[in-house]
């Protein structure tokens, strides 16, 4: 029996950036059943498609690998400079990816499909989908090479413990019942998996997903990221309107950080955030907005690029300078988010 929430609350969910850089997309019900991965259908390449709408970006060792519209997968192995198109068996968007190593990562996206890859992104596998969800998944993590779990629209908590050759939908584990989109999973120093989603939902789990439980969290919009810090049992959670919030006891108590750009208060939505190698923490978001804190989340300060463009995530590019990814594809910039080329400007 499909499981099916009011047409109201169907209508006006956010799932992630995902959807706010693509606009609304119409959604059903999910089915339990998995349909079998269809095959022969591969992205179509393209000589801009490091300039098209890229979602999500990872290092995978020392390479970098991007993903995002028509299936596209880029990878990087001169810190950003050139990308290469990697061959890759979807055609659908494609909207996180998450590397345990140098060689093995898994990609997500619509079709609730799940792509594989054993040579650092070089080449990839489809590993599950469900045409009859006619939803995304929407984050992914792994454990190590065997335990992965990825989350998604309408309540979808999707686990693996032989890396991806089964997976199962394990969604009656949360206290989910109005199928609250998961928009995001990240891990916790420790403390456990964290889960955060729509109309402020929070789950977390002590155990790295056999248990978990529902939280009330401090804000009723959407939360579209979370991710740990350098600091034990202490995690940053991020949404609408440029809300967030800081835990240092796995989410039992927050704290809301204030975040001022140069005209007042930010009010631009946060969607995706690193944790670089010294401790620092880097969010984005749309507007351009890139938020860097050296004091793992206590404060931050706060750029808007003047290009305006919806960011959707980051990461180092080994040199001191950052990768971001969103509108227009991969960019590379400044620690602060700024264009290297405007060094001189100030900027």
């Amino acid at each position: 029996m499909s499981r099916c929430r009011p047409p109201a609350l169907r209508n006006t969910a956010l799932l992630a950036t995902a959807l706010t850089l693509l606009g609304c997309v119409a959604m059903s019900a999910p089915a339990l059943a998995a349909e079998a991965p269809a095959d022969g259908v591969y992205s179509t390449e393209s000589a801009k498609a490091a300039k098209s709408l890229m979602l999500d970006v990872v290092h995978a060792g020392n390479r970098l690998v991007a993903v995002g519209d028509r299936g596209h997968i880029l990878y990087s192995d001169d810190q950003g400079k050139a990308w290469t198109q990697a061959k890759v068996p979807t055609r659908q968007l494609l909207t996180a990816v998450y590397f345990v190593d140098d060689k093995h990562g898994w990609a997500v996206g619509h079709d609730a499909q799940i792509l594989a890859s054993e040579d650092g992104g070089l080449t990839w596998s489809k590993q599950f989908e469900d045409l009859k969800r006619e939803a995304p998944l929407l984050d992914v993590w792994f454990q190590d090479v065997n335990h992965g779990v990825a989350v998604g629209a309408y309540g979808a908590l999707l686990e693996t413990t032989d890396g991806g050759k089964n997976w199962q939908d394990v969604s009656d584990r949360l206290d989910n019942q109005d199928q609250f989109h998961l928009n995001a999973i990240a891990a916790v120093k420790d403390a456990g998996l964290f889960i955060v989603g729509e109309q402020g939902s929070m789950f977390r789990s002590p155990d790295w997903g056999q248990t978990w439980e529902k939280l009330q969290g401090p804000y009723q919009g959407s939360l579209f990221g979370v991710i740990g810090t350098a600091q034990p049992q202490t995690l940053l959670a991020y949404g609408l309107r440029g809300n967030l919030y800081r835990s240092t006891d796995f989410g039992s108590t927050w704290q809301q950080v204030e975040l001022k750009a140069a005209r007042g208060a930010l009010e631009f939505g946060l969607s995706g955030a690193t944790l670089l190698a010294d401790g620092s923490i880097v969010i984005v978001g749309n507007g351009g907005s890139v938020i860097s804190s050296s004091d793992n989340g206590e404060t931050f300060s706060v750029f808007n690029r003047p290009d305006r463009i919806s960011l959707s995530s980051v990461t180092a590019a080994g040199d001191g300078n950052l990768i971001l990814t969103g509108q227009g594809g991969v960019h590379t910039t400044q620690p602060n988010g700024a264009e290297i080329n405007n060094k001189k400007a100030g900027l």
